[in-house]
């Protein structure tokens, strides 16, 4: 209310110098930009339980520094034990903050945050690994800062937005069901992809990766199925419109059971705990209590405004409008707070602002990235370690096509890293390991 205040021009006697007018309308755009008007999130989850494997996350009021806030909000679904589960919901989060540089604006915040993403999961992976557990998890994070969504998924746990009637995915399905490209990555990498046999030759259940039967393609642990089943997530950034929107990001065990059309409409009307609960429910009895089955609801809602207050803008936008856009440059097209401007009746569309689904580390640590010179030169791209002179291995060496990049260029990984990114994209061979028992796998 008091930024929309400051917005309106007092009356007074005799006219107001343009300078005036101009400077305040500036300081009141920067005022939204910083987050003045930002939406408010309201979150609420539930969950049945079967094998105890599910584990929600609801951070709201996070703060990356003083006057800098945003909400997180995960679901790890565990399997072969929880171990994995409970171990990336204590550390992924920190995991990723930790490989963004303090102290960004907020545009150079979300810009970072795909690369941080990516580089977050891969270290929270490896940092379990050392523990030696067999265990798994699905991971779908998501990170929201005033109207901008962020998510990242390895493996089938779902990400999905309703906003002005329409659904959009925000997650991606690895499932080797669901996606031939997966299935070749592991096959050119040495992995075998194929269903259970049983007794005479038969074929039944998902396609799985062998050694171990997992039938996901990308997830954190997993360490007795080789290297084939990466950490990699799928990333997608959108930017809400005016109207807000509302979130769901469910464990399979929903999604077995219910399409996102019939999620959204059975809870249609409920605020959200009330709502992850009755969507829950129609997955139980729909299907039986088969698996864990949890789900978080999150509504992004728009700040309200009095209708008298955008009114008395208006009014005082008309005044000026023209001389303001001679005498003050207009924000670029690409600036993720293009948006904050003046909300009008109708609401503007959903829009995308960035997606990648790419599993080679190579294209997130590239030089060319567009954020690169964000991040600090002599760590670890990953793991976040400090590089002595000369020990660190850059992501360009040994590339046949020199010329463009060079090997002593940044960025720059150490050498357990080096080992996973290799290991990852087939490089090497994969470590021995014993098949897993089918019926522990996913």
């Amino acid at each position: 209310m008091a930024v929309a205040e400051a917005r309106t021009p007092r009356r007074r006697h005799g006219s107001m110098a343009l300078a005036d007018l101009l400077l305040r309308e500036a300081s009141a755009e920067r005022a939204d930009a910083a987050g003045g008007e930002r939406p408010g999130v309201a979150a609420g989850q539930a969950a049945r339980a079967r094998k105890g494997e599910d584990y929600a996350l609801l951070k709201q009021g996070c703060e990356r520094h003083p006057g800098a806030s945003f909400s997180a909000f995960a679901m790890f679904d565990g399997h072969n034990g929880a171990a994995a589960a409970v171990y990336a919901k204590e550390r992924l989060l920190a995991n990723v903050l930790g490989c963004v540089p303090a102290h960004l604006t907020r545009d150079e915040w979300l810009a970072a945050l795909p690369r941080a993403l990516v580089a977050g999961f891969v270290k929270t992976d490896k940092d379990f690994q050392t523990r030696a557990h067999s265990s798994g998890t699905t991971v779908t994070l998501v990170i929201i800062d005033g109207s901008v969504v962020t998510a990242a998924s390895v493996g089938d746990s779902r990400c999905v937005l309703e906003a002005e009637g329409s659904i959009y995915y925000l997650s991606a399905d690895h499932r080797f069901d669901a996606s031939g490209e997966e299935v070749g990555r592991v096959t050119e990498c040495g992995g075998e992809v194929g269903r259970l046999n049983i007794v005479g030759g038969a074929e039944i259940g998902p396609l799985r990766c062998w050694p171990g039967g997992l039938c996901l393609s990308r997830s954190i642990g997993d360490q007795d199925v080789g290297e084939f089943i990466i950490p990699v997530p799928f990333v997608k950034q959108i930017k809400l419109s005016s109207a807000g929107g509302r979130l769901i990001i469910s464990s399979d065990g929903v999604w077995d059971a219910l399409t996102a059309e019939m999620a959204f409409s059975c809870a249609r009307g409920l605020p959200p705990e009330a709502a992850a609960d009755q969507i829950v429910k129609e997955a139980v009895d729909a299907k039986g209590l088969r698996d864990d089955t949890t789900c978080i609801v999150i509504d992004i809602i728009p700040p309200e405004k009095p209708k008298s207050t955008i009114h008395s803008r208006k009014k005082a936008r008309n005044g000026f409008s023209l001389l303001k856009n001679i005498f003050i440059r207009k924000r670029t097209s690409d600036t993720l707070s293009r948006a904050d401007t003046e909300r009008t009746s109708e609401p503007d569309l959903v829009e995308e602002v960035f997606e990648d689904g790419c599993p080679s580390l190579l294209r997130w640590l590239d030089s060319e990235y567009p954020v690169r010179n964000m991040f600090k030169l002599f760590v670890c791209a990953i793991c976040q370690v400090e590089l002595e002179s000369g020990q660190g291995i850059s992501i360009h060496e040994g590339l046949s096509k020199p010329g463009k990049v060079c090997p002593w260029d940044g960025p720059f990984l150490c050498h357990s890293c080096q080992e996973k990114k290799e290991a990852m994209e087939g490089k090497r061979p994969s470590r021995d390991s014993s098949s897993r028992n089918s019926g522990s796998s996913e």
